[in-house]
């Protein structure tokens, strides 16, 4: 009878605890909301791209030491990646952190087209701010961990280069996440949801194209132009398209066409994406542009070779885990503008031609969405395929706001940027706190994924085995220095 009463007693304590645990993690984000701003504020000056991002992985790192994390930098041969970890045993939760920007995009943090005179990249996708939620959200459940006296490890991944450069492709070969049973992430967005997001398997090369130089009209039949290897392989790609299936993907820019009209180039290179769900057809569709290059090369008597920079999966979803975390978002909610910043995004919202969301949305979570196509790609699929995860986006944008864009830049250098990056840290760290306290959800989410990947399945990175690119982005403007 007594051991009745008693575990009685302890079902109803359990709601209480878990409600004063939300309550304080809550209230510890914040009150860490003020320095989080500025932090995510530093990077998004700094702007720091792909594998460059010296002093946005420093400010992370030291903010997580702060805190008692024990932190390794420089892991997976990356010198801006690092692995911060607290708390001890198992589970072993991860979050990620990503804080790369984008190079030929720029804009200060107000509502009218304005370029930063002298500044090359910007943080068009947000990830100043996914960094500085992160590695909040690892603070707040370090924190939670020690004063509860719960067992398990927290760990917050630095992820450099998001933006073409694969680092967490290489942080999964480097088997950073073997012992690892759950990874949470998050990206910034115009909206808050935590649906079954997708994402397409992508693969990426740059096209080198060596000729003959000579003065373009005293001697032009003694050259062999580069830019002419270049040319023919876009122009038969381009006819490509008409034969791969519809919902691939190719985009290509040219990186180097010479450097004045009078004279043939001798070099030349382009920059190639290809897109698609399936990360087998992205292989077959690479192979197919790979002979159009050597087809170009025969062609224009140039020589052609090809680096591959990068290639990641698509995502893996898992509903187990995703419906947990919707219940979390639902819990924290939307954000609310103040007058200030209801004036601020009336004035983006003006520059859209067909927003895809009315304004007032950012205060609502959104339906939980199944199967939400996806459209761009990202390394955080490479993790989903070697550990069980799960994400979320919220409203750092305005309505309606596309990724990659000055709009977008704009709001998350303010304060609807900070707040939408509140939302993400209480989200995750609710989460995080379910994850260790339910073995049951994370033996769920297990057999999910071990389904999902089905029993044979064995991962092989898309890029192979080379180094990380670390040069990827020097000598574009915003992308360091030659």
């Amino acid at each position: 009878m007594r051991a009745a009463v008693l575990a009685f007693t302890c079902l109803l304590l359990a709601p209480v605890a878990q409600a004063d645990d939300a309550r304080s993690m809550r209230e510890f984000l914040a009150a860490r909301a003020a320095r989080d701003a500025e932090v995510a504020r530093s990077i998004w000056e700094w702007a720091e791209v792909g594998y460059q991002e010296t002093k946005s992985s420093a400010l992370l790192q030291g903010e997580l030491k702060k805190a008692g994390f024990k932190v390794e930098a420089g892991v997976a041969g990356i010198p801006t990646a690092f692995v911060a970890s607290a708390g001890s045993g198992k589970p072993v939760i991860g979050i990620l952190a990503e804080f790369d920007a984008l190079p030929g995009i720029n804009q200060d943090a107000v509502p009218e087209r304005s370029p930063i005179a002298g500044k090359h990249a910007g943080h068009a996708c947000g990830h100043h701010l996914f960094g500085t939620a992160s590695a909040s959200a690892g603070m707040a459940i370090a924190n939670w961990l020690k004063s509860s006296g719960t067992k398990g490890t927290i760990r917050v991944y630095g992820t450099p280069a998001e933006e073409g450069g694969a680092a967490k492709v290489y942080m999964v070969r480097a088997g950073l996440f073997d012992d690892v049973d759950v990874v949470m992430h998050w990206h910034a967005a115009d909206v808050n949801s935590a649906g079954m997001d997708r994402a397409i398997s992508n693969k990426t090369a740059k096209f080198r194209f060596h000729g003959l130089s000579a003065h373009a009209s005293g001697a032009p039949h003694r050259g062999r132009s580069a830019l002419d290897g270049i040319e023919a392989m876009n122009h038969m790609v381009n006819l490509l398209r008409e034969h791969v299936p519809d919902d691939a993907r190719l985009h290509y820019i040219i990186t180097s066409g010479g450097s004045a009209p009078n004279v043939v180039p001798d070099f030349a290179e382009s920059y190639y994406y290809v897109r698609h769900p399936d990360p087998r057809m992205v292989e077959q569709i690479f192979d197919r542009v790979v002979k159009t290059a050597e087809g170009a090369a025969l062609g224009t008597g140039t020589r052609v070779e090809h680096e591959v920079i990068g290639g990641v999966y698509s995502l893996l979803p898992n509903e187990a885990l995703q419906r947990a975390m919707h219940a979390k978002l639902k819990e924290v909610g939307g954000i609310t503008y103040t007058p200030e910043e209801r004036a601020f995004a009336e004035k983006i919202y003006a520059t859209f031609a067909d927003p895809s969301l009315p304004l007032g949305s950012e205060a609502q979570v959104q339906f939980f969405e199944f199967q939400r196509p996806g459209v761009g790609s990202t390394d955080v699929a490479d993790v989903s395929w070697t550990v069980p995860t799960v994400g979320l986006r919220t409203a750092t944008w305005v309505p309606g706001t596309p990724a990659h864009s000055w709009q977008a830049t704009a709001a998350g250098g303010m304060s609807i940027g900070f707040k939408g990056m509140n939302v993400a840290s209480q989200t995750l760290a609710l989460m995080g706190r379910e994850l260790f306290t339910n073995p049951e959800l994370i033996s769920h989410a297990k057999a999910e994924f071990d389904s999902r990947r089905g029993p044979d399945f064995m991962y092989k990175p898309m890029l192979g085995d080379r180094d990380p690119p670390l040069d990827y982005r020097r000598g574009v403007p915003g992308g360091g220095e030659d």
